[in-house]
């Protein structure tokens, strides 16, 4: 069905006017056009720092959008930042903008309901080295599905920009007063300020926050997470948690360990490490994004992921989820969870980075890039303890390099997530707050963009998630979605107790089956997962 765009202003109050979009289906001889919902892309949230890996700031008390006569311009998209995959072209050249400090924000279509619409805030995936919230389309999640929220997806820093680390750069923002590494999760957290403090005049309720996001996004919801739990009861924001597709799996990296991809980096853009720490960042913020991303893939540390900084991230953190800290935290503010996987996550993650070679070897350099070594030394043995390619498995560079990272991403390490939120040292239960999902079925429009082999792949419920995410459900599809997930995410959102999923403890899955009917299911893959989980953990202490 066709959609109409018509220019939408609204008023902010304090904060000025803005013109946004009002999206609505086309009539036909048989139905009457409807209004889906109002969309305003690119709101900022935060400042620009003055300098690359620097903390963004908030929005000063004085900030205006714009006046009722010349309204702020918010009907395209967020910032994108400058990441590897998304080229730029002679039509396009201004596409990066490091400047990415803005979110997308969806609201009904209908009156504000008394207190304001639930918020539903959804960080995009990407492997934290590329993404944007523009991908997204909830027209018609909120206007068909009648998920009736506020839906906020703001933009961060990605890949170096976002997660760079070492102690040149501590030394750095020292100077200011500030931290540093994890930039991109910060830029997360001010866009959780911003929704705080903003997002009721949108219409929105900000006692009610759900924090969500899929892959690398689910990731970050964890770590937000687990930063707003350490956070006074003032001070917190989150309500709620939605991670699917991800997990997390180990404690991040050291500053030992993420300065040797500082310096891999500094070589590979011949910058002397001899150096001064002010001539190394000098050198390094003078020069072009593209050439920072073009010498960024091709060192092997070239996956830029979050680190043990002490300020954003706890060295302690998988310390209390073992113990069972994490799980008595959320348990005090009553902090619900859903997680869960796809069936074939696999298949699209064996196409990211893949190893250079076919060689045991390349996959481990491979993992080095994304994990601590010493905890690649552990994992590898635990799946091939004679260092041979396994008979289930085609390759190493593909096959067997996407069902290690599959795992490690999502499947053992989402249980293990569970098990240490319901079996820990402590005996600290918090299994009421924890539901979880399996997906087997896929929607026909997935195939315009993932193949037919590959299954119920890491991204292929993008349709579950977003009622179709822009593309075509047919009308048993839509079916199938509303019940199996959209109806009781709803209502979850809107803070019920109850709201149908069906689970009770860790181990009961609700699943949605090939043929599109809904099965609450005992976990077959639950003591595969507990025990890689605990292997971890020993190698980890």
């Amino acid at each position: 069905m066709e959609r109409i765009r018509r220019t939408h202003l609204k008023s902010l109050a304090h904060r000025g006017t803005i013109q946004g979009v009002t999206i609505s289906t086309s009539s036909s001889p048989t139905s009457q056009a409807k209004d889906l919902c109002h969309y305003f892309g690119g709101v900022r949230y935060g400042l620009a720092p003055a300098e690359r890996w620097r903390r963004a700031q908030p929005l000063p008390a004085s900030f205006t959008y714009g006046s009722e006569e010349a309204p702020g311009r918010c009907d395209g998209g967020a910032g994108l930042c400058p990441q590897p995959g998304f080229r730029l072209t002679p039509e396009n050249p201004d596409a990066w903008n490091e400047d990415c400090f803005q979110c997308n924000v969806w609201t009904p279509a209908g009156d504000v309901p008394e207190g304001g619409w639930p918020v539903f805030v959804y960080i995009h995936g990407g492997w934290l080295q590329f993404g944007t919230p523009n991908s997204f389309d909830a027209a018609a999640l909120i206007g068909e599905a009648d998920f009736n929220c506020v839906i906020v997806m703001p933009a961060y820093r990605v890949n170096l920009f976002g997660f760079l680390y070492s102690a040149e750069l501590e030394e750095d923002a020292a100077t200011v007063g500030e931290t540093v590494g994890n930039h991109g999760f910060w830029d997360q957290r001010l866009a959780l300020e911003w929704t705080k403090d903003n997002i009721q005049l949108f219409g929105g309720n900000p006692e009610t926050i759900t924090i969500s996001g899929y892959s690398a996004g689910a990731n970050s919801v964890f770590h937000q997470l687990a930063y707003d739990l350490r956070q006074p009861d003032e001070n917190s924001l989150i309500r709620q948690a939605c991670i699917w597709s991800n997990s997390p799996a180990v404690q991040p990296k050291q500053p030992a360990e993420t300065q040797t991809q500082f310096n891999q980096l500094l070589i590979a853009l011949e910058i002397p490490l001899t150096l001064s720490q002010s001539e190394k960042l000098t050198r390094l913020r003078s020069i072009p994004a593209k050439t920072l991303l073009d010498k960024a893939k091709a060192i092997p540390l070239h996956q830029f992921r979050p680190t043990t900084d002490t300020s954003f991230i706890s060295p302690s953190l998988f310390t209390k989820l073992d113990s069972g800290a994490f799980a008595r935290s959320l348990l005090a503010r009553n902090i619900r969870i859903i997680i869960g996987e796809c069936c074939d996550e696999r298949f699209l993650y064996s196409a990211w980075f893949p190893p250079t070679d076919n060689t045991l070897s390349a996959l481990r350099t491979r993992l080095i890039a994304d994990y601590p070594e010493h905890i690649v030394d552990i994992v590898i043995p635990l799946y091939y303890p004679d260092d041979r390619l396994p008979a289930h498995c085609e390759n190493w560079n593909q096959d067997a390099w996407g069902r290690i990272y599959a795992d490690m991403q999502v499947h053992q390490m989402q249980r293990g997530l569970a098990y240490a939120l319901t079996e820990n040292e402590d005996g600290v239960d918090a299994s009421g707050l924890l539901f979880r999902y399996r997906i087997e079925w896929r929607a026909k429009c997935v195939e315009a963009t993932l193949p037919v082999e590959w299954g119920v792949t890491h991204s292929s419920d993008y349709p579950v998630w977003f009622f179709g995410n822009g593309g075509l459900l047919e009308e048993e599809e839509q079916r199938v979605v509303n019940d199996g997930f959209i109806g009781p995410l709803g209502i979850f959102v809107r803070g019920e107790r109850e709201f149908g999923w069906g689970t009770s403890g860790a181990r009961l899955v609700r699943t949605l089956r090939g043929d599109g009917s809904v099965e609450i299911v005992e976990d077959g893959n639950w003591e595969e997962g507990v025990r890689a989980w605990k292997m971890l953990r020993e190698a980890g202490r």
